[in-house]
């Protein structure tokens, strides 16, 4: 029996959506292995470090990173280690140390092991002072961490452009 157009047309369309189409997971594949190694290498270049909404730090333009050390952050009321508050800035005196300071970094110093290269330069701490504190403030602070034995001290600041290379890349 002769089909009709029509009849020929349903059966050839019920053919075509008869066979699923399989999903080729190849190319899928080669872009997410691409994305995976993108984010590896570029993660890695990036440190930051936990910030006070306080304290605003000063510019720099030197090239070096911080290793992750014991940060002291030093805003314009109290000083914190480790985000813990140790003292008020009103409490401080003169002194050359800031006892409850030292009595915190002794504490920490304490519990952690050395090895031979610290026991000679002294353990790693990072400093996180505002951008307007006074100098003699800053001084007893890493005068403190030095008596505690934390004397391989590290300043944290923002790390702006060179000028000179930023003038070498107009011309």
């Amino acid at each position: 029996m002769k089909q009709s157009l029509r009849a020929k047309r349903m059966a050839k369309h019920h053919r075509r959506n008869k066979n699923v189409p399989k999903l080729n997971l190849v190319s899928l594949m080669d872009i997410f292995t691409i994305l995976v190694f993108f984010l590896l290498v570029n993660s890695s270049d990036v440190e930051v470090l936990s910030n006070d909404k306080s304290i605003e730090l000063p510019a720099s333009i030197a090239n070096t990173v911080p290793d992750t050390t014991l940060i002291v952050m030093v805003n314009d009321s109290r000083i914190l280690v480790s985000g813990r508050p140790v003292v008020e800035l009103a409490d401080i005196s003169e002194a050359n140390e800031i006892e409850p300071l030292l009595k915190e970094l002794s504490y920490r110093a304490e519990r952690r092991t050395l090895t031979a290269e610290q026991e000679v330069s002294g353990l790693p701490i990072t400093i996180m002072g505002d951008k307007d504190i006074p100098y003699t403030l800053l001084k007893q602070v890493m005068n403190t961490c030095a008596q505690a034995g934390y004397r391989d001290i590290s300043l944290a600041v923002n790390q702006q452009a060179d000028k000179r290379e930023q003038a070498g890349a107009t011309d």
